[in-house]
């Protein structure tokens, strides 16, 4: 035993005292050694990681020279092309920054939970995003574009495309920055900043339209607050009527497939009554028939498979959670087809403003969407997803509470609802305090339940120490400190508002700043 303790120390120092600088000699070696390797480690590392980013830079170079080469053709022969040329390379530079920082927040809970992989969840919110954007985003667009300023207030059309191009810059920019230092901003709220900054400077603070910022802000505040709620009535709701229930899976038989038709039936009444709108304007009941009649055909379609696959599993959570992968992948396509509904106006809203009153020759009073602006705030958003996206898409499914896709799926489905239905009065909230705020609330939810459960086992437990006496309350509220659990991230939730407290009037300066410099320049 003392031989095999012994031989390694015999065979680092050579059996002999002469062997002490032949172990240094070892020990610098080794270090050295160990020195380059992690050299090598680091290097291997950075070609690992810059080969990727500088592929993605290229192919959104390739993609901004592509708008300006298709905008420069259309708009070469026309006055005043040269400032449509630059807003629509600085939009599809914004609609870049939005895929990489604010759609992560639709697919993160799905890939969070293990019901999508990385690529699937890409190829599904860049496909639905697109959609969104140039079927459902044109009455948002006109939103941004006229509403958070007075028109009327700006003193000519050179001086209106000036605030428009200021704010599409200075947002495009602080996202940049911020997601480069990988900050929790809304690019809503950016936009919205930058527009009132630069207007403020143009012509005072009577240009903007304090009553719509009002109901903005309002809807800022409202919004993650709401979609925190109907996560956690929906999380409410499963837990209640399914998983606690001796047969877990017959209630999920049950009412799974009633959840997979509620989401059909809104996702059709939307596309109704704002995707076809140009082609058919039916009135409030039949759009409600029209949702019914999906949710039915969604109802009878799913829950026999359903059925099935409930057949295949045993009587347990796990098994019950799996059974919302299918309604989980619905709700984030559904997701995606909002937030492109909705955030294409923080890419191309100033952008349709300035293409309106260029080709119209005065300031605009109403604008029109050409598709092809459309095209560039779908199509950059989802390249933004793809080259940049996975990585925050990691944090907002991973690192602010635990999700299944049971709760992934509460947390997409009140996200579509409260986007839905901002998008549909033309408000530009924020999807990505609303997909958070889902998120918090499901992780709320779980932690109120969780320790209301082990509070009543903390006053029972007591309650047998003195049955026929009082219950001692220091030993109950000692019970309860030493079990309560928190399952929610904290930080993330202070990180959240501080950036939200921030990013309107940063945004608003850094406008009012580029205004001033291209005044001063043309």
């Amino acid at each position: 035993m003392s031989s095999d303790t012994e031989s390694p120390k015999i065979a680092a120092t050579g059996g002999n005292r002469s062997g002490e600088p032949m172990q240094a000699q070892r020990s610098t070696a080794l270090k050295s050694l160990d020195r380059d390797l992690k050299g090598i480690g680091r290097l291997e590392k950075a070609g690992r990681d810059t080969v990727p980013r500088a592929a993605a830079l290229g192919i959104c170079l390739v993609f901004l020279v592509l708008v300006w080469a298709y905008v420069q053709n259309q708009s070469g022969g026309l006055a005043g092309g040269s400032f449509i040329v630059a807003a629509a390379v600085i939009g599809g530079y914004m609609a870049l920054n939005i895929g990489a920082n604010d759609v992560a927040n639709n697919v993160g809970p799905a890939v969070g939970s293990r019901a999508l992989t990385m690529v699937g969840a890409l190829m599904i919110a860049a496909v639905f995003e697109t959609a969104g954007a140039i079927i459902a985003g044109g009455d948002v667009v006109k939103t941004v574009s006229k509403g958070i300023i007075d028109a009327r207030q700006i003193a000519d059309a050179g001086t209106f495309v000036r605030v428009m191009l200021a704010a599409l810059l200075a947002a495009a920019l602080w996202i940049n920055l911020a997601t480069y230092l990988g900050a929790p901003v809304s690019t809503t709220h950016s936009i919205v900043g930058a527009v009132m900054g630069a207007g403020i400077v143009a012509a005072g603070f009577s240009v903007v339209n304090w009553p719509t910022m009002v109901k903005i802000a309002a809807s800022w505040m409202v919004s993650p607050i709401l979609g925190g709620i109907i996560a956690a009535i929906f999380l409410a709701f499963i837990k209640f009527n399914i998983l606690f229930r001796e047969d877990k899976l017959a209630a999920a038989k049950t009412w799974v497939p009633v959840l997979v038709g509620l989401m059909a039936g809104i996702f059709s009444m939307y596309l109704v009554t704002k995707g076809l709108k140009n082609v058919w304007k039916p009135n409030f009941v039949y759009v409600l028939a029209i949702g019914a009649g999906i949710f039915a055909i969604s109802y009878i379609w799913v829950r026999p498979q359903i059925a099935r696959r409930a057949a295949t599993l045993e009587n347990r959570r796990k098994s019950v959670s799996s059974l919302f992968v299918l309604p989980l992948i619905c709700s984030a396509a559904l997701l995606s087809f909002a937030h492109g509904a909705n955030d294409v106006a923080n890419a191309v809203g100033p952008l349709a403003a300035i293409v309106h009153t260029v080709t119209a020759g005065g300031i605009a009073t109403k604008v029109e969407i050409p598709i092809w602006v459309l095209l560039v705030g779908g199509i950059g958003i989802s390249a933004g997803l793809f080259l940049f996206g996975p990585k925050l898409i990691r944090t907002v499914g991973e690192k602010i509470t635990k999700l299944d896709p049971l709760r992934a799926f509460c947390v997409a489905l009140s996200a579509a609802i409260t986007v839905i239905f901002a998008s549909a009065l033309g408000l530009p909230v924020s999807s990505t305090h609303i997909a958070i705020g889902g998120v918090f609330g499901v992780g709320f939810f779980r932690e109120f339940h969780a320790n209301w459960l082990k509070d009543a086992l903390a006053r029972r437990a007591e309650a047998k120490r003195h049955p026929a006496g009082t219950p001692n309350v220091k030993q109950i509220k000692k019970a309860k400190k030493a079990w309560r659990k928190k399952l929610v991230r904290r930080r993330h939730l202070i990180r959240i508002v501080a950036a939200w407290l921030v990013t309107v009037p940063l945004a608003a300066l850094l406008s009012a700043a580029i205004y001033i410099t291209l005044r001063s320049i043309f």
